[in-house]
């Protein structure tokens, strides 16, 4: 049984909007030279035998532009937090300081920077690969629906729905433009 051609489009349009928020969440993660709490809250930390987001375990707040400061909910996690912020990979030295972890974010060097961009453009691609094979999908699923006489579908409708899902790529497509735009600014201007 295919698909009928508005639920092809909003199944397209759905896969498209998750490419675009996964590239989001990974962005985030990505450090500029600025202190920014969505750069740990994603850390897994070892609490209790657990592997927790840090944002389920602390607060997590930007005293200052170049500082974050992580104020756990139960003070003896305070070791695990540090454990789980130096073995995260993103170069930072977690300081312990009785009920709270501070990070200083140090200022980005040129060649880290270059690299940064670098990975975001790579980011940016793979979104957009997740956005074209979506569009394949979707094609295929009208060409199915077309052939399935079942369908009711007319060739005009095939063609309007192929240009509709065209036109959700291209839209998907500038917003992840966008996206790696404004954070690779981010990056540079430091």
């Amino acid at each position: 049984m295919a698909m009928d051609i508005d639920e092809i489009l909003l199944d397209c349009e759905d896969h498209m909007d998750k490419a675009v928020d996964y590239l989001k969440g990974e962005l985030r993660g990505v450090r500029t030279g600025r202190a920014s709490p969505a750069l740990v809250e994603f850390i897994k930390v070892d609490y209790y035998g657990s592997m927790t987001d840090l944002r389920q375990l602390a607060q997590i707040t930007v005293p200052e532009p170049t500082q974050l400061m992580i104020k756990p909910f139960d003070a003896s996690a305070v070791g695990a937090i540090v454990k789980a912020v130096q073995s995260a990979g993103l170069g930072l030295n977690p300081v312990a300081d009785a009920k709270v972890v501070r990070l200083s974010i140090p200022p980005l060097s040129g060649d880290r920077r270059k690299q940064l961009a670098g990975s975001l453009k790579q980011m940016g691609e793979q979104a957009k690969i997740a956005v074209r094979n979506t569009r394949r999908d979707a094609n295929k699923h009208i060409d199915q629906a077309e052939k399935d006489k079942t369908a009711g579908v007319t060739e005009d409708q095939a063609k309007d729905a192929k240009d509709e899902v065209q036109k959700l790529t291209k839209k998907h497509e500038e917003l992840i433009e966008a996206l790696v735009s404004t954070k690779h600014k981010e990056i540079m201007e430091e």
